[in-house]
């Protein structure tokens, strides 16, 4: 039987100005998500948590945490333009146009914006993506340009996984 690589990630060169990364997967934000996020960022306000409060409020339900959705949508991209990143350099220009609610599901894509070598850095490049995340309906609720140092072909660290080296065996 061959053991087939599975996905590594993009590195440096495979980055182009102009592409676009629809990314796969789609997720269905819950209510522990919202509360859970909003406990651990130490988030007091009560639109995202107190139902009744919420009620009385424009929207009349809890809000997502707007920093759950910036971290959301930043995880969809990963697999796509920074699995194989060295760093984040900085999130610019972070627009929140419409709200998230618990139950809404958020989808998203990428753009390359621009990419230049690294001066300090040999064995990376510089890539600036623009990405958005909507809802099912199609409403755009975050847009947002990362700035990702990335490796170049060659240079990504070697994990366990894909090393060369003794497979296990099946018992």
């Amino acid at each position: 039987m061959a053991v087939k690589e599975g996905w590594t990630g993009r590195v440096y060169e495979d980055f182009e100005e102009g592409d676009i990364y629809d990314h796969a997967l789609g997720r269905t934000v819950l209510a522990a998500d919202n509360v859970w996020f909003t406990l651990l960022t130490q988030n007091t306000n009560p639109i995202h948590f107190d139902h009744a409060y919420a009620a009385t409020t424009e929207f009349k339900r809890p809000l997502v945490d707007s920093t759950f959705t910036l971290a959301l949508v930043t995880g969809q991209s990963v697999s796509d333009i920074s699995q194989n990143a060295m760093a984040n350099l900085g999130w610019d220009d972070v627009r929140l146009p419409n709200p998230v609610f618990e139950g809404d599901t958020l989808y998203s894509r990428s753009e390359v914006l621009e990419k230049r070598e690294s001066k300090s850095r040999p064995n990376v490049g510089i890539v600036r993506f623009r990405t958005t995340g909507f809802n099912q309906d199609g409403t755009v609720v975050i847009e947002f340009i990362r700035t990702v140092m990335v490796y170049r072909r060659g240079h990504v660290p070697q994990t366990a996984q894909n090393r060369q080296g003794p497979r296990p065996t099946s018992s």
